[in-house]
């Protein structure tokens, strides 16, 4: 089923999606999206400019997706995650214990699930700014 075009295109599953979020720090969560989700970095700000925010995006190569995680020294926001403010990777696998131990090893922290179907499927990990990623073993759709 294809979504209505409305006044600027059709919205369908070829479009580009970005979550921007806020970060305390971008270093510790590019280290936990790229070495232990294994997410690419693909883009950063490569200086301070006055009056900007310093940028992060991390995704899959060539995928349609990505985060783009901000940080202004000038203004900083404090992130804001709530127990239901979640990232899911559907596996469609069993949740490997290499993946977790190697998401804490890069500052998460696994935390259950504030809904318990999480945890039935999957698993839950904190990232350094306080979101949570659910890994989950099944697939969508």
């Amino acid at each position: 089923m294809a979504c209505r075009p409305g006044a600027l295109g059709v919205i369908d599953s070829t479009n580009h999606i970005r979550v921007a979020r806020p970060s305390r720090d971008l270093a510790a969560a590019e280290r936990f999206y790229t070495d232990g989700l294994g997410l690419e970095v693909l883009w950063r700000t490569t200086e301070r400019t006055p009056g900007e925010h310093d940028l992060l995006m991390v995704g899959p190569p060539g995928g349609s997706w990505h985060f783009e995680l901000t940080h202004d020294p000038e203004r900083p926001l404090e992130p804001t995650p709530t127990v239901d403010d979640l990232f899911v990777v559907y596996l469609g696998a069993p949740v490997d214990e290499a993946l977790i131990t190697r998401l804490v090893a890069a500052g998460g922290t696994r935390v259950p699930a504030h809904n318990p179907y999480w945890d039935e499927h999957g698993a839950t990990i904190m990232d350094p700014d306080g979101y949570r990623l659910v890994l989950c073993a099944r697939t969508w759709g």
